[in-house]
């Protein structure tokens, strides 16, 4: 895995997606760490990449039930199991399962594999429920990609449940995994 600590801010040639990103982070006075590296296609290159963070970068799973109406964002930590059964009860609702990727991208501007929080911003109907498990929540640092899993950023969690979440107007959800 090849990965490249970058000192300014948006990357040079990126997506109008993730130049979005870091604009509203500059916008709302966000710090943030970034990283460019190779396609992050498993959580094996994700603890390398968090090791350069020096945050470990949280699984990101965008689910939907079974009639596809509600969809959530799911923040875990890497290592965690994911148990469909035991968060559907928790947030009582039918058997969740993973939504398609047309969904992810109309709803978060992402395609599978660069599921990100900071996806949020672009669901302005507000149609998605984020979900963030006790120790992602607990921790400082929140590790994610900017919408496309060929960089990744760190910025403060209290920036993240403050300020972030604040202007995008979701409110999360504590989960126990």
């Amino acid at each position: 895995m090849n990965i490249t600590p970058v000192c300014e801010s948006a990357p040079i040639g990126a997506s109008e997606k993730v130049s979005a990103v870091f604009a509203l982070l500059e916008e709302l006075g966000i710090p943030y760490t970034r990283v460019e590296h190779d396609h992050a296609d498993t959580m094996d290159d994700c603890v390398a990449i968090g090791d350069a963070l020096g945050a470990p970068l949280c699984k990101n799973l965008f689910l939907t039930n079974r009639r596809q109406t509600d969809f959530y964002l799911l923040l875990m930590p890497g290592d965690k199991p994911f148990h469909t059964k035991d968060l559907s009860a928790q947030i009582e609702s039918t058997r969740l399962s993973f939504a398609s990727p047309e969904h992810m991208e109309s709803l978060l501007g992402t395609t599978p594999g660069s599921a990100s929080a900071m996806g949020l911003m672009f669901d302005a109907e507000k149609r998605v429920t984020l979900l963030i498990d006790r120790d992602v929540y607990q921790a400082e640092y929140l590790a994610c990609h900017p919408c496309d899993n060929t960089g990744s950023l760190r910025i403060r969690m209290n920036d993240f449940l403050h300020i972030f979440l604040r202007h995008t107007g979701h409110a999360p959800r504590l989960v126990r995994l």
